[in-house]
């Protein structure tokens, strides 16, 4: 898992959408205006530390949001 120091500024964008419920990375570049390419990689990685699962092609859900340890 992510801590809340390793998040970059288009983790915590996902993050706070994924609060709200599954997503997928055309939405947050609608959202948020991140390229394409950079949110998948994001979302990549906060899948590779376990902190969002990938439940179906293109669709992400919160598994652990790093920064509720520290609220």
């Amino acid at each position: 898992m992510l801590d809340e120091a390793d998040l970059a500024p288009a983790d915590e964008a996902i993050l706070d959408l994924l609060r709200d419920g599954r997503i997928t990375a055309p939405f947050v570049v609608e959202e948020t205006g991140y390229s394409l390419q950079y949110v998948r990689e994001r979302l990549t990685r906060l899948v590779e530390h376990g902190n969002v699962e990938k439940v179906h092609e293109g669709l992400y859900e919160l598994v652990a949001d790093p920064r509720e340890e520290y609220n």
